[in-house]
């Protein structure tokens, strides 16, 4: 009598291939010292037998002064409570069923704050402890972005409240002595009241914009856009608001490539830049459009695009400022506002794939040149 194997109801059972496993750094062929985070691994006794170069800049501590040492002696952590971490949470002798330790802000000897996590390894489950795998992160990113946000709401704070105080007095008072007022009057009030509301509805767009921008999620609508009628249109309405004429120099060098962008994200920009060379420089502000190598094809040349510069002739941006002018919160000295404008006009041109610079214009002022590539989008191609 032959013995058969037990079969499914489709035929002989299939082997089962092994599950499948993430490979660790070793096997990947990856040093330690490449990974950006601090990597300490300790062994089955509780020795360090690996502390990358990230862990030693954090801790401070050389890694030949780490190695071999007990763990709690190399990484001597204390929680926010000031108690010893490694005794509290007893990697090797607390409970089998731990697999590690979630991320949490511990403190190194001197007080620096770092975010730790821990990775119990065993070679069974509920077996002993093989190895602790130990991962630290610096904080000082994470409180770099807890002070940007936390200025982000005090400035937007402060510049709500002054509108919304202009607004709620006016009205208040229109409403309690309506017919002590004449018609000039109240005119007055109510322009005062439509521009006050246009700011908060401004200071609200750029909050939006600053949300998508960080998150990736700035949405394009391209469509052909003519970018001298736009400029033409922006320095029409400073006219129209009592500047000379002769304040602006329009130079178009065609042919210009057809741009496809999104027109109003495009206005964005040229409304930010302009106002910033009107507002705040000298002299006679010049915006020059040309035809360019696109930015992120410069070697092959293969497709065009357009540069816009804008430049004035006042006292420029100092050279100390440069590198700062394009991020959160820069107003440069004596300047009002948010300090979010030039910040929004970087994230929608690079949206575009572009990029913009700043400098020294001939004139001596400042010099803001943006770049956008003009290919019409993928699904007309």
């Amino acid at each position: 009598m032959t013995v058969g194997t037990s079969s499914a109801p489709g035929g002989p059972r299939a082997a089962r291939p092994p599950a499948p496993r993430s490979a660790g750094p070793a096997e990947l062929g990856i040093d330690p010292d490449q990974l950006p985070d601090g990597h300490v691994v300790a062994d089955e006794h509780g020795r360090v037998i690996c502390f990358n170069a990230a862990a030693a800049r954090i801790t401070a501590v050389p890694a030949e002064h780490a190695l071999g040492r007990r763990l709690d002696a190399a990484l001597p952590l204390e929680d926010l409570e000031g108690r010893r971490w490694w005794q509290l949470t007893d990697p090797y002798g607390g409970l089998a069923i731990r697999v590690g330790q979630p991320e949490r802000n511990l403190l190194l000897p001197g007080g620096r704050e770092v975010l730790v996590s821990a990775r119990y390894v065993r070679t069974r489950p509920t077996g002993p402890v093989h190895r602790v795998v130990v991962s630290l992160r610096d904080t000082e990113a994470r409180r770099r972005t807890e002070r940007s946000h936390a200025e982000l709401i005090a400035i937007v704070a402060h510049e709500l409240r002054s509108p919304l105080t202009s607004v709620k007095g006016f009205t208040a008072t229109l409403l309690a002595k309506w017919e002590r007022f004449t018609d000039e009057q109240k005119q007055l009030m109510l322009e005062t009241v439509d521009a006050d509301a246009d700011r908060v509805t401004r200071l609200i767009a750029e909050l939006l914009d600053i949300s998508r921008i960080d998150s990736g999620r700035l949405e394009l609508r391209r469509q052909p856009v003519d970018i001298g009628a736009a400029v033409g249109r922006h320095i029409q309405a400073y006219v129209a608001a009592g500047q000379p004429a002769d304040r602006f120099l329009l130079r178009i060098q065609h042919p210009l490539p057809d741009l496809w962008a999104d027109p109003d994200k495009v206005d964005q920009v040229l409304s930010n830049l302009l106002e910033n060379a009107v507002r705040h420089g000298e002299g006679t502000v010049t915006i020059d459009i040309t035809p360019s190598a696109s930015p992120r094809e410069r070697e092959s040349g293969e497709h065009a695009a357009t540069s816009v510069t804008v430049s004035d002739e006042g006292p420029g941006i100092p050279e100390e400022s440069m590198n700062r002018v394009f991020t959160r919160f820069w107003r440069g000295s004596k300047r009002g506002g948010t300090g979010l404008g030039l910040y929004i006009v970087k994230g929608i041109v690079e949206a575009h794939g572009g990029t913009i610079t700043v400098g020294r214009a001939p004139g001596g002022g400042a010099e803001l040149r943006f770049t956008l590539p003009v290919a019409a989008p993928a699904y007309l191609g």
